[in-house]
């Protein structure tokens, strides 16, 4: 059963594993498991929820932009095609809004297609296991690929296609949603700490649209408001520092150390579930 000290562990690990390209889905599997414990639907959605304040709370200033761009762009629409074209071309906060709404597009057909087949077939800790070892085969790759130059104005919308249909991949439990992402960024020839960001903020559509998928499902309240409210201020503060921390290490650090770790987690977890 669920209780405080289980609730923050859990939250510290969304947060973390949310934004490090370790997988949070893995990891929402191995860590329960090894604690004993079994998460719920609304404590599932909390904790989600939490991520997504998190990002809300770091990139506020982007979130703004975007929300202006959103509402400039309805604007140039109701005038003329073409002047809302000109604005996606040359405006970079229409631009980014149209660049994350394009690589949301095929993320949300492959969730809606596959994601319960795949809870199906490859439930269990041996496929989390097999799933971050090639997480950290993705890592270790994109670190290889030569240094990208684009940024907002460069990025197309190939480009962010591509992103999109690599971030719903992620929808495999052991798959980094971060990883994935800023991987296919590092690959379509994106500036490293450009795609990090673009990363981050194409995790809002994506944590909002499985954290609403799982709360149609919430039937009754089924765990304690305390331990709620401890995993849930767990989940912002450990995804804040997450954030924070990943934003540092692109520019000057390798995603070895994350390729290495995934290695390591994935192997020990296949092995140990195969023996037991």
């Amino acid at each position: 059963m669920l209780d405080i000290i289980s609730a923050i562990i859990l939250g510290a690990v969304q947060g973390i594993s949310e934004f490090l390209p370790i997988s949070s889905s893995g990891h929402l599997v191995i860590v329960p498991a090894l604690l004993g414990v079994q998460t719920t639907i609304v404590f599932d959605t909390i904790l989600h929820l939490g991520t997504l304040v998190a990002i809300f709370t770091f990139f506020w200033h982007d979130i703004i932009d975007l929300i202006k761009g959103f509402i400039l762009s309805i604007i140039d629409l109701t005038e003329s095609k073409e002047k809302f074209i000109e604005g996606i071309r040359n405006t970079p906060a229409k631009r980014l809004l149209w660049l994350l709404i394009i690589a949301t597009i095929p993320t949300g057909i492959i969730g809606l297609l596959f994601k319960d087949a795949v809870e199906t077939i490859f439930r269990g800790t041996v496929f989390v296991g097999v799933f971050l070892v090639i997480t950290g085969f993705i890592l270790y790759f994109a670190e290889r690929r030569p240094s990208g130059d684009k940024k907002i104005r460069k990025m197309s919308f190939k480009d962010a296609i591509m992103i999109g249909i690599c971030q719903g991949f992620a929808v495999l439990p052991g798959i980094s949603r971060s990883g994935t992402t800023i991987a296919a960024g590092l690959f379509e020839g994106l500036n490293r700490e450009y795609a990090a960001r673009y990363s981050f903020l194409l995790c809002i559509p994506a944590v909002l649209g499985a954290g609403l998928i799982q709360a149609k499902d919430i039937v009754t309240l089924d765990v304690s408001t305390t331990v709620l409210v401890a995993g849930f201020i767990s989940s912002v503060i450990f995804g804040y520092l997450s954030i924070k921390l990943l934003l540092k290490m692109i520019e000057g650090w390798s995603l070895d150390i994350f390729a290495y770790y995934c290695w390591i987690v994935g192997i020990l977890t296949a092995v140990i579930s195969l023996a037991i």
